[in-house]
């Protein structure tokens, strides 16, 4: 089991601590102190460091964020992104189909 932690700069004075713990090849834990990270809800700041953007961290273990990115391929983690990541374009065109409906729908109603 191995573990990488960072300091995120987020909304508040204090930085974050995301902690990544790579369980085994096929299950990767991701933990941050957010208000939503400990709430067991959506944080970005995991998902920041995930996708390999490191903007957001203070520590001086950036390097770090790419060993975090290898922990990715493979594991449970990368499945429910790559699942959230198809449901958001599929949204994403629904809203837009849904948008030309309504402005066809009043466009309708002026005929």
């Amino acid at each position: 089991m191995s573990t990488v932690q960072f300091k995120v700069q987020g909304s508040t004075a204090e930085p974050y601590i995301v902690t990544f713990i790579k369980r085994s090849d096929s299950n990767l834990s991701a933990i941050c102190t957010c208000r939503a990270g400990e709430n067991g809800q959506y944080c970005k700041h995991r998902f920041s460091i995930l996708e390999g953007k490191s903007d957001g961290v203070v520590s001086t273990n950036i390097d770090d964020v790419q060993t975090v990115v290898k922990w990715l391929i493979g594991t449970d983690i990368e499945a429910e992104i790559t699942k959230m990541r198809t449901l958001e374009a599929e949204a994403a065109k629904i809203k837009n189909e849904l948008s030309k409906a309504k402005k066809n729908v009043a466009k309708a109603m002026r005929d």
